[in-house]
């Protein structure tokens, strides 16, 4: 059993982290200033609702901290991101300081030089300057490269020509455009000279000082969405809209005054790649919000689930305490679980952007890009599934507005496909494990792929000889506590992700110049798997290195029973993978169940420490059901028909 006087306050040190003084200026601000959820509101009053809380925000100095020093930021970008992770309680104001601080203004900063830095970005920080990030058209969401807005550089006036040719171009879903951006920062298809440079990111005004629509620009308000409608969404269409020659962010690519473009890096392919791999930090905040949206409707529904009852126990005299349950155990507890793995899998990309963003490493920067895209994908599938079930679990009441999981599930879904589709991006994820990201290899197409992949895979299969070991030594064990043992699981992760990649890298040999399409479609299952089980190895590995830095043991104790019970339901997720491939035996798969079923029993006194360790900030937790105003209705209107039965 766990020794029951582990300490809750220690546990949040732990998972503050490295920015643990960023977490706690944040929860100070929350305390000083009204940010609280305005869902109630109708849309124009909540927008503009928003938009105030954007700017109380902007004066506590916090959205600074990813601005570079030399203009009034502390150029601490994770402190950035694990700032608007603490919003996740309003995450309306979470997705608009996003788009201000995080898109707009990250784009400035990495796409733009010191004269874009000099003129804009303290009315960014400010909020003086409410500017707009626009990628995203009708026609090509996820396919950037294919954009068709077009900027053609006319030298007569030394200016860009900004120009959406077709419907399909519009920008669409554009977060600040309907209502308060004033700017935008655009990408498009540069053109100099007749000739096109590839997708490149230009400022442009798309409203006056008075809040009009700047001329040439039409915007339209995309509308009431299923959430986040503090966010005003809109389309921008720009018709033969002229800027300055200088409102190019021009770090990588240039156009002079006669219209002779300049790159510090020559292949068009590899530039586009560089550019948009800058903008990391927008993905990095969505994942980490996820999670943080997670890990309150958690403790909503673990707070509700100690305190209600149902259903009376023989010989008690009172009702069941819900969670006492084993089947409501298994719902929420190791979704609580994967929220530890994911929290330290977090932390540790938070690191690697912090780390990558102070050196010159294209191969680190790279990995930082696929993993971004990998805990992105899964984090915010696990965030959709949780509050799911915890809406689930609370029943009725977690129905209810005021219980705070309805708002939660609505803000959070689309998270799934902004910053990048999950399947689009897992695919990313894939082609970085197979293609290690060599330089010469982006944009080489689908035949070049394949080519590639079957070249690093002729021979490089694995010993048939270690594999039959490691499959001996899973089948073969045949005590319990084999299971539970480190070593076992994370060589179980290792080995199915090894095998699933051998297994995509023989099937991807078969491309021809004829088939390569259909033949690298056909194994879009395959490609996706790779990249899932890749994520799920790195995130049981961050929670292993969590455990062992963990100096206090009555922490670690506690923290590696989470640890077993997030690798064993995980690997109970997918017992029909480990069985059809014999790595674990039926009597394994048995005892995986059994060790799940256990540990759940094992946590549950400890469930309600284990949410509040998060530290999530207590102005974001106002459901009745779980501050305990509406279990002790219940109680009492329980007790009193008890007490006073109908004639």
């Amino acid at each position: 059993m766990i020794n029951p006087a582990f300490d809750a306050g220690e546990l949040r040190s732990l998972l503050d982290g490295r920015w643990a003084s960023v977490r706690e200026e944040v929860r100070d601000s929350l305390s000083e200033n009204d940010l609280g959820n305005a869902d109630d509101l109708d849309t124009e009053s909540h927008r503009a609702r928003t938009l105030e809380q954007l700017r109380l925000l902007a004066k506590s100095g916090v959205p600074g901290l990813g601005f570079p020093v030399a203009h009034g930021g502390s150029g601490d970008q994770g402190g950035s991101v694990v700032s608007l992770e603490m919003l996740c309680g309003n995450l309306s104001l979470m997705v608009k300081a996003g788009v201000q601080w995080g898109l707009f203004g990250g784009a400035v900063v990495a796409l733009g030089t010191e004269h874009h830095h000099e003129r804009y970005l303290r009315d960014i920080m400010s909020a003086e300057l409410p500017g707009c990030f626009a990628m995203t058209e009708t026609g090509h969401g996820s396919d950037v490269q294919s954009l068709g807005t077009t900027a053609t550089y006319d030298p007569a006036t030394r200016e860009f020509v900004v120009h959406t040719p077709h419907e399909a171009a519009r920008k669409e879903y554009i977060g600040n455009a309907a209502r308060d951006g004033r700017v935008a920062v655009v990408f498009a298809q540069l053109i100099t000279a007749g000739q096109s440079h590839g997708v490149h990111a230009l400022l442009v005004p798309i409203r006056d000082g008075s809040g009009h629509p700047c001329e040439g620009v039409r915007i339209e308000d995309c509308g009431r969405k299923a959430g986040l409608n503090g966010v005003d969404n809109g389309r921008i269409y720009f018709d033969q809209v002229r800027v300055p020659r200088e409102n190019l962010l021009n770090r990588y690519g240039d156009v002079a005054e006669d219209g002779t473009y300049s790159s510090p890096i020559d292949s068009q392919g590899k530039r586009f790649f560089t550019m948009l791999g800058t903008l990391v930090r927008g993905r990095i905040s969505v994942a980490g919000t996820s999670g943080a949206a997670a890990k309150l409707a958690l403790e909503i529904a673990l707070r509700y689930a100690d305190a209600r009852r149902q259903f009376d126990r023989p010989g008690a005299g009172e009702e069941v305490v819900v969670l006492d349950y084993l089947a409501h155990q298994r719902r929420l507890l190791p979704a609580l679980a994967k929220s530890y793995a994911l929290h330290f899998a977090q932390e540790e990309l938070v690191q690697a952007l912090d780390e990558v963003g102070r050196g010159d490493d294209e191969r680190a920067q790279r990995e930082l890009e696929s993993r971004a895209a990998g805990l992105k994908a899964v984090t915010t599938w696990h965030a959709t599934h949780t509050i799911q079930t915890c809406r689930e679990a609370c029943g009725g009441a977690g129905y209810l507005t005021e219980n705070q999981l309805a708002g939660l599930k609505a803000d959070t879904d689309v998270f799934t496909t902004f910053e990048g589709d999950n399947t689009v991006l897992l695919q990313l994820v894939a082609k970085g494990l197979l293609t290690d990201y060599k330089d010469q290899f982006h944009g080489i197409g689908t035949l070049g792929l394949a080519k590639f992949v079957a070249d690093q895979f002729v021979g490089a299969v694995i010993e048939r000889s270690a594999a039959h070991s490691i499959v001996q030594r899973i089948i073969d064990a045949s005590n319990k506590d084999d299971i539970l043992d480190r070593g076992w699981q994370l060589k179980l992760f290792d080995d199915r992700e090894a095998h699933v990649l051998d297994g995509l890298g023989r099937r991807l040999r078969r491309a021809s110049k004829d088939n390569a399409f259909e033949v690298f479609n056909n194994a879009q299952d395959h490609v996706l798997r790779a990249a899932r089980v890749h994520i799920d190895r790195l995130v049981l590995e961050a929670f292993v290195a969590a455990v062992d830095r963990c100096q206090d043991p009555r922490n670690a104790e506690i923290l590696d029973k989470l640890c077993d019970l997030y690798a064993l339901s995980t690997i109970e997720e997918d017992k029909a993978w480990f069985l059809e491939h014999e790595r674990i035996s039926p009597r394994r798969a048995k005892s995986v169940t059994q060790a799940v079923n256990a540990l759940c029993g094992e946590l549950r006194p400890h469930a309600l420490d284990l949410v509040e360790a998060f530290g999530t900030p207590r102005q974001w937790l106002t459901a009745p059901i779980a501050t305990g105003a509406e279990t002790s209705r219940q109680h009492a209107q329980c007790a009193h028909d008890k007490a006073n039965p109908l004639p």
